[in-house]
Order: structure tokens, then sequence, then C-alpha cells
């Protein structure tokens, strides 16, 4: 599977090169966040999935993206997806998965999404520490 990945300061851009959403797709996709996360940089914690070039999408792969989703949040990182066309997100909305799944409809909310995340572990973080 391909992606195409563009390291910003606080999050990576991650854009799947495929015109389906199904179970492969999303296990490349865990891979690859696994990788990322290895590198041991900050913005390596932090995603957005662009899914602009899927067309079409499989119950299993998307049940599988978000429990990706899910275990990103459990280890203090952040996954938004953004550029889901419509006949993807009437599949993500007939399983109900819009509410599990951080998803924007623009890039630029997207951003603002994991910035404002960041900044609340951050803060969170801080006071953790100083009642210790």
């Amino acid at each position: 599977m391909e992606f195409k990945i563009y390291t910003k300061a606080t999050y990576t851009l991650i854009t799947p090169i495929s015109d389906s959403i199904n179970a492969k797709l999303t296990a490349a996709l865990r891979q690859k966040c696994t990788e990322l996360a290895k590198d041991g940089s900050k913005n390596g914690n932090n995603y957005i999935v662009d899914l602009q070039q899927c067309l079409q999408a499989e119950k299993e792969g998307l049940k599988k993206m978000a429990a990706l989703s899910g275990s990103c949040y459990e280890q203090m990182q952040s996954m938004v997806f953004t550029g889901i066309k419509e006949p993807v997100m009437q599949v993500i909305k007939q399983m109900e998965l819009d509410d599990v799944m951080n998803i924007c409809p623009k890039m630029i909310e997207a951003i603002d999404i994991i910035s404002m995340e960041q900044l609340e572990r951050d803060l969170m973080n801080g006071d953790e520490e100083e009642t210790e």
C-alpha cells in the first residue's frame, strides 16, 4: 500500500494512494503510524489522514480505521480524517462511525483540531507535573 507522507511541525499528513478503504489499507495505515511514532518526533504522534482519493469503502476497513483512531487517542495521539467523499461518508454514517471518528470536511479544520488537542494534552500534562 502506498501513501504520500508530509511531515509538519505538529502533525503528519498521510494520504493513502487508493480508491478504496478496505482492511488491507487500514492495516498498512496502522503499520505506517507505528513506524512514524517510533521515529520519536513530536509530530509523529498526531496524524491527519486525507482520504480524498478514496471513492468507496468496505465496512470491515472502516471498522478497523475507527479502531485505529481510538487506539491513537488511547496513546495520547490525535488522528483526524479529512477529504472524505460523499459515498464513503454515507457508509460511515450508516455504520454510525461518525460519532467515534474525528472527521473534518476541510484540511484547515483538521489542523485546528490537532493544534487544540495537543494544547489540551500539554496543559493536562503540565497540571500533573505541578501536583507531583
